[in-house]
């Protein structure tokens, strides 16, 4: 094997891995959508979350489509911005056993210990 060839799978697998990255983070996000309707949570993260998906889909990009970086940032952002303002209104945190809590339910403080 000569070092083109090693180069083009090398930079074929990180493609690969930035792809599959960019596409679990995608799936991540539309799973998120149910705190979308969620009351008491601002406008401004619910709208954070539909354009990072338009973005990831959109043929425009600020860096060309094999390399995933720019996608794989606006998805985190507006993942991390969405359960930030979900954790602060109380909204879709989850007890020590894993289940979802009900919409303005508060949370145990005994059960997370």
């Amino acid at each position: 094997m000569d070092t083109t060839t090693v180069w083009l799978l090398l930079g074929a697998l990180v493609v690969l891995l930035l792809a599959g990255t960019a596409a679990v983070l995608l799936v991540r996000v539309l799973r998120a959508r149910k705190l979308l309707t969620a009351a008491g949570i601002p406008l401004r993260d619910k709208a954070l979350v539909w354009a990072a998906v338009i973005y990831t889909v959109s043929p425009v990009d600020l860096l060309p489509d094999p390399i995933y970086l720019d996608d794989i940032g606006f998805l985190l952002l507006a993942l991390r911005s969405l359960h930030a303002s979900a954790r602060a209104v109380g909204v879709g945190t989850r007890t020590a056993v894993g289940t979802p809590e009900a919409p303005g339910e508060k949370r145990n403080p005994a059960a997370t210990l």
